[in-house]
């Protein structure tokens, strides 16, 4: 409960942001983890947006003193007309960890839902009314205003990371389940998955930090 309490804190000292851990897992045969060299994949067919994340957490893993290189500087630049084979892609981790990488952090869209909600200014009123009239005024727009309801978008995403060290066996170290919620831009969003991705690596003692605020934070929260 600290732990996860921890992770809270210091998301919402960082911004209100529309990027949330839903869920996460990590390896329990795996202790302290220090990963030297890193492949950064994301995976989509928007090079823009790939570009963008893919340099985003590769210099947050750098600032952490790991080497990552973006998986756009390593895999095929052009756009794929077939998929890739069971036997390239073990092909591919050979030839990843002949040149010294030892880890591969994969993230994916794996699904978006469709939501609907109130509009804001339908907020800030006691959600207990008293008098049937008094409610009915309140929502009787449902029928007169087209925009009492707002349409949005939640993004599923998942980013895991891997194992491929040469003397030990390829393996899933940690995977995350984060929701993006309507966001703003690209950028943005960029910048608050990843912000988010790399606290509770941290947290998780998969990557190393880079100073000890958090770790005062912490201390408040144990205290």
């Amino acid at each position: 409960m600290k732990k996860l309490l921890y992770i809270c804190i210091l998301l919402l000292l960082a911004n209100c942001s529309s990027t949330q851990l839903v869920d996460h897992w990590r390896n329990p045969d795996i202790g302290i983890y220090e990963p030297y060299k890193v492949l950064v994949v994301g995976l989509t067919s928007d090079y823009g947006a790939r570009d963008k994340f893919e340099t985003k957490l590769k210099n947050e893993l750098e600032l952490r003193g790991s080497e990552a290189v973006m998986g756009l500087n390593v895999l095929d630049l052009t756009p794929k007309t077939d998929k890739m084979t069971e036997d390239e892609l073990i092909a591919l981790e050979s030839q990843l960890i002949a040149d010294g990488f030892d880890t591969i952090l994969f993230t994916k869209i794996i699904g978006v839902e469709d939501k609907i909600k109130y509009r804001k200014n339908y907020k800030g009123r006691d959600e207990t009314y008293r008098k049937f009239k008094d409610e009915y005024l309140m929502y009787q727009d449902v029928f007169f205003n087209p925009d009492y309801y707002e349409d949005y978008k939640i993004y599923k995403a998942e980013t895991s990371m891997y194992c491929i060290c040469p003397t030990k066996d390829r393996e899933l170290i940690w995977k995350g389940y984060i929701d993006i919620t309507d966001p703003e831009s690209i950028e943005k969003a960029v910048n608050d998955y990843v912000r988010l991705v790399i606290v509770v690596l941290e947290e998780e003692q998969l990557i190393n930090r880079i100073n000890t605020q958090k770790e005062d934070i912490k201390d408040a929260v144990v205290n």
